[in-house]
């Protein structure tokens, strides 16, 4: 089964990526352009997205492309700066870093610029707002914003890696790896009693880690965290951890593909098929190079 098909079985879905430059972009641009035309789309950003070209590298950046009907949501100065006629639907009272956020339908088709709501709440708010609208949303995630992939606010996700991650395939597709496990995490059984589990209600960092490592009257314990995003250990350590406890989440993640960019903005290109093949024996997840596919 394809990413496209795929979407059509869910409400909605975030594009995060390992690393700025790893094709989330790319990936986006491809579901809007080939989710079929009656299908209800709504799509934005937690960060900025869309700009011709990257900040830091200065290298060009695919553009947003939306078709007509489709509903997008960006703030004030992006709105006006758009390449395609819209009908406004509303102009929301939550102020972005770049005036406040605009929901608009398509008429025209054209690009854009988006940057929308700078929080996962007033991204679950405006969800809320445009569901009943839509058969599909889709999120186009920030760099280290890992939060927006968090079941509390949708339904699924697509992971993007590639080279500017990492030009050692080893080393890309061992961390890829790493965390696809942690986003497939089993849900909780409540069948496990309190007595043999340690909840864990914030961060899993490396320091708790080591806290519970060392208290041998929690050896062997259960542990139940929130969701995968909650997770910030190293992944020796996790490695180590999971021998001795099983981990769990409250909520978990539906993760429906990966998306490759073999290419990275200093110029170094990986092998495309290669790369595609071990990420989706490693994992069991489909890894994709849509460029190549295309």
């Amino acid at each position: 089964m394809n990413l496209i098909e795929e979407l059509l079985r869910v409400n909605s879905c975030s594009v995060v990526g390992m690393e700025k430059n790893t094709g989330k972009t790319v990936t986006l641009d491809y579901l809007l352009s080939n989710l079929p035309t009656a299908h209800r789309v709504a799509v934005t950003s937690i960060g900025l997205d869309g700009e011709r070209k990257d900040q830091v590298f200065g290298t060009h950046k695919p553009e947003i492309h939306l078709r007509r009907g489709q509903l997008f949501a960006t703030s004030e100065k992006h709105y006006r700066q758009r390449h395609l006629t819209a009908e406004l639907l509303d102009v929301s009272d939550t102020q972005t870093a770049l005036g406040r956020l605009v929901t608009a339908r398509v008429l025209t088709p054209g690009k854009v610029i988006l940057s929308g709501p700078g929080s996962t709440l007033v991204m679950r708010r405006w969800m809320d707002t445009v569901q009943p609208h839509t058969d599909l949303i889709l999120i186009d995630g920030a760099l280290s914003r890992m939060s927006l992939a968090s079941p509390t606010v949708s339904e699924s996700l697509i992971l993007a890696t590639g080279a500017a991650y990492s030009a050692n395939m080893d080393r890309l597709v061992r961390d890829t790896a790493y965390k696809v496990a942690c986003i497939m995490l089993p849900k909780w059984n409540d069948e496990i009693s309190e007595e043999a589990m340690i909840r864990i209600s914030g961060a899993l960092t490396d320091s708790r880690v080591d806290q519970i490592l060392r208290d041998k009257t929690q050896t062997g314990k259960v542990v139940l965290i929130p969701d995968f995003t909650h997770i910030f250990v190293s992944e020796m350590l996790w490695h180590r951890f999971f021998r001795n406890h099983p981990v769990f989440v409250e909520k978990s993640s539906r993760l429906i593909g990966i998306t490759v960019n073999p290419t990275s903005p200093q110029g170094i290109r990986l092998d495309s098929h290669v790369l595609c093949d071990r990420l989706t024996e490693t994992t069991g997840i489909k890894a994709v190079d849509l460029l190549h596919e295309a």
